[in-house]
């Protein structure tokens, strides 16, 4: 098949879904790699959180499938979710951010497999930074406050990444670009509770982001004001007043109920396999099983 004539096939399909699609050669690993160490040399980048957020990505080509000869890059829409518990005989309501559920992924992973396995492909999991992927592609653009952002979806949608062995044609790898508007904007700046946001430099305190520091198991820094927490994991803070999000933000979707007795046995950190069966499919159903961890320590913060 000539190359580039797959990825025609499989962004035109992602299009049909309402979402956006990208395939580029798998070299363009070893630039994204020029870019995150980039970050960590010369910008400035926090050593702790360099070690915990940026080193788990698989550089190493050889590594990967053998076969493997492309990158498919896919964003799907999201909306926030709304999750309700019950405590103290009153109902609360907490904002789940859009990247934290998961529901298109299975749908975007079955599309492209069943694409590629009808014309003799195969498709493999693997992990990327996919925010800066993205940008250096010219999928989406960086905002301020380094939270990416694409047209048509703002900074609500979810990236998602696989290999595959189509041949891919050839595409510009970009230096980072920033959206226009941010240039004349202070929005996220003035917003940012934690001070993540400068305006000094581009590249923000990311180890001082909320997003970054509630999804720790430690306890928070004592700087942080319990009245700064916003989501029951992430920060929605600067993407709620960002203007290029103002379509975007009235997305909000009804989650999962948590009834009196369920709130409490979160809050006491009752294991997963002590939890009620239909408890544990709540947290499965909206994403929040991996983060069962941190979920007494945030979910208990924000009912003060």
């Amino acid at each position: 098949m000539i190359a580039g004539e797959m990825a025609e096939i499989i962004c035109s399909r992602m299009k049909q879904m309402d979402y956006q699609g990208i395939v580029l050669p798998i070299e363009h690993v070893a630039e994204l790699k020029d870019e995150i160490e980039e970050c960590r040399s010369c910008r400035g980048i926090d050593a702790g959180f360099y070690e915990k957020r940026l080193t788990h990505f698989r550089w190493d080509i050889a590594a990967n499938p053998p076969m493997a000869r492309s990158i498919i890059l896919t964003a799907a829409p999201q909306p926030q979710r709304r999750v309700s518990f019950t405590f103290n005989s009153q109902t609360h309501s907490v904002i789940v951010p859009p990247t934290y559920h998961a529901d298109t992924d299975s749908q975007i992973s079955n599309t492209l497999q069943s694409i590629l396995s009808s014309n003799g492909y195969q498709l493999y999991p693997t992990a990327l930074p996919l925010k800066i992927l993205a940008v250096c592609i010219g999928m989406a653009k960086y905002g301020r406050n380094n939270i990416a952002y694409v047209e048509g979806m703002g900074s609500f949608f979810r990236l998602k990444a696989f290999l595959s062995d189509i041949p891919a044609g050839e595409i510009d790898w970009l230096p980072p670009q920033v959206m226009e508007d941010c240039y004349r904007c202070k929005a996220c700046l003035n917003e940012c509770p934690t001070g993540a946001i400068v305006q000094e430099r581009f590249l923000i305190h990311a180890e001082r982001c909320l997003t970054f520091l509630n999804e720790e198991t430690e306890d928070f820094p004592e700087w942080v004001h319990p009245a700064w927490h916003n989501s029951l994991i992430g920060c929605m803070q600067c993407q709620l007043v960002c203007p290029v999000n103002k379509h975007f933000v009235q997305r909000v979707e009804a989650g999962e109920a948590f009834d009196e007795a369920e709130t409490r046995l979160i809050l006491k950190e009752v294991p997963r396999d002590r939890l009620p069966p239909e408890t544990v499919r709540k947290l499965e159903r909206g994403y929040m099983l991996d983060y069962l961890d941190l979920l007494p320590r945030n979910l208990r913060t924000l009912l003060k």
